[in-house]
């Protein structure tokens, strides 16, 4: 499985980013996100604050003789003024099956003998996203971040690494008529692990598109690539459709499922997540 991504709505338009094992979505208010222009884009300095609880389940045998079961249930808080968005989020798990999946990761493989079954918090991390100012009206918006997530998981438990991991993506969205296009790359940095000794840096990239239905219904689709994690272990491909609400200004809530086409990746997952603008 290709880590858990960060899917979002920030003030452009629909986004992904990849980043901490879960996908950790973070929503803005859809209506008008789509048609954004950039003189309203930095009209106000006024920070605003995004609260977000998320619930995530996944399961895949990932090429062992039984299945491994995730559940995922992140808090996260987003602080917004300018051209500056900072995120932290807080995670709890829950893991069972075959030891060779990380909620950080994915797949590394190499320990087909052992088990694990255990709960309890998983790794805090922190991101710093820059948007580009757009330099004409039909430019593409561009987005860096940089992201770090902390090791507070118990890695004797299989719940991470024990080491911090890193990264930098780069994130594009262009409005091609009723549709919002987007496309990231980006790189992630991991550190030796004495409990996983497979770990490898690696390169990661998706598409996608969005569209509105309505004022208050957003759907899309994101194709999700990412490189081995992992000596042990493979590339992996990701399929995720997504539907969001946006009850109210202020209240919104996503659907997403996730299907995986390697053997490395989740056979299935799906997730939903509250998020409240303030």
């Amino acid at each position: 499985m290709a880590g858990l991504n960060r899917i979002y709505v920030s003030r452009r338009g629909v986004g992904h980013c990849a980043g901490p094992w879960a996908w950790v979505v973070l929503l803005l208010p859809l209506t008008g996100a789509a048609s954004a222009q950039p003189s309203e884009q930095t009209a106000s300095t006024a920070a605003t604050h995004t609260s977000a609880l998320g619930f995530y389940y996944s399961r895949g045998g990932y090429g062992e003789s039984s299945e491994t079961r995730i559940r995922f249930l992140p808090f996260s808080h987003e602080v917004a003024r300018g051209s500056w968005r900072f995120k932290a989020t807080v995670p709890v798990l829950e893991i069972s099956g075959p030891a060779n999946v990380l909620v950080n990761v994915g797949s590394v493989g190499g320990f087909s003998d052992s088990r694990v079954s255990a709960s309890g918090a998983g790794d805090i991390s922190f991101n710093l996203t820059y948007e580009v100012p757009a330099w004409s009206a039909d430019a593409p918006f561009i987005d860096i971040s940089a992201d770090f997530k902390a090791p507070t998981a118990d890695p004797k438990q299989g719940l991470g690494s024990g080491r911090m991991d890193a990264g930098l993506q780069i994130d594009l969205y262009q409005l091609a008529g009723p549709l919002t296009v987007f496309a990231s790359a980006g790189y992630r940095y991991r550190r030796p692990s004495p409990f996983y000794p497979g770990l490898e840096n690696s390169l990661f990239g998706s598409v996608g598109a969005s569209a509105n239905w309505g004022d208050t219904l957003q759907y899309g689709l994101i194709y999700d690539y990412r490189q081995a994690a992992s000596s042990f272990t493979g590339e992996t491909h990701e399929l995720l459709p997504y539907l969001s609400w946006a009850m109210s200004a202020d209240w919104s809530v996503m659907l997403y499922t996730v299907t995986g086409f390697t053997e490395d990746s989740a056979d299935f997952a799906a997730g939903m997540q509250l998020s409240r603008r303030w």
